[in-house]
């Protein structure tokens, strides 16, 4: 569904992506894992069109994403952002109607506010929530909404960055499990980008592990831990010595 040949991005002599290949088939949960720094939310970015690659294509469902219409394009996307990124002005459910109340194609209010009740309950949020702030909640609970929100539209390709982040395991455990459970519900592409181990076990169908700019090792979750990739061994098993430290 989505594919990237060659995709290069330097800020000024900082080479941050140096020819990335990669697929993500359709319905596939794909989680890109590897140091801070290594550019993971740059290709992020660059899949979303908002950093424009110096080379390279990026392709969904076969059309390049430069040449698409953004409104039409954007639309088919969700995102759970790191840091929630909810509006603090606007009570639980705008914020999960967002993207339902703007457009050519908004939805009536009450028709919304709705829809936004029933994504609440979909991630363990009960109506009571719906016309609090952001500031009353929880970490969790916001990062609920967060995600809420991104399926309000029933996106066909959702991307999750850092989504347990500041959480404890307990509540890192729920965040995973829902997004396990929406993504194959849902039948939506999910691409994550995280640190958290637990978080790839739980949600991946494919790993693909960015270093120094090119995708290191990619392959089915199964198959990581018995990868003879140094620098993947290194990684998810939080050593301070090998191939990686020697770099630095």
């Amino acid at each position: 569904m989505i594919t990237l040949s060659g995709v290069k991005k330097s800020f000024g002599p900082n080479h941050v992506l140096r020819g990335v290949d990669m697929t993500i088939a359709q319905g596939q949960s794909l989680v890109i894992i590897g140091g801070s720094g290594t550019g993971k939310s740059v290709l992020l970015k660059c899949v979303l069109g908002l950093v424009t690659p110096d080379a390279g294509t990026i392709t969904l469902d076969g059309q390049d994403v430069r040449r698409t219409d953004r409104d039409a394009f954007l639309a088919r996307f969700g995102m759970l952002f790191q840091g929630g990124a909810l509006f603090d002005s606007m009570r639980v459910w705008e914020n999960v109607a967002f993207r339902l109340l703007r457009g050519a194609k908004a939805m009536p209010k009450d028709q919304a506010r709705s829809v936004a009740i029933e994504k609440l309950r979909r991630v363990g949020l009960s109506e009571s929530v719906a016309d609090l702030f952001p500031a009353e909640l929880s970490g969790g609970m916001q990062k609920r909404v967060g995600l809420a929100r991104a399926i309000a539209t029933n996106p066909d390709v959702i991307f999750f960055d850092e989504p347990t982040t500041g959480l404890d395991p307990i509540m890192s455990g729920v965040i995973n499990a829902l997004i396990r459970e929406i993504v194959v519900e849902m039948g939506s592409t999910a691409m994550t980008i995280t640190h958290d181990m637990s978080s790839v076990r739980a949600i991946a169908d494919q790993v693909a592990m960015l270093h120094d700019g090119l995708i290191r090792w990619s392959g089915p979750v199964a198959d990581m831990d018995t990868a003879e990739d140094p620098y993947l061994q290194q990684f998810i098993h939080g050593r301070a010595k090998g191939p990686i430290a020697s770099l630095r």
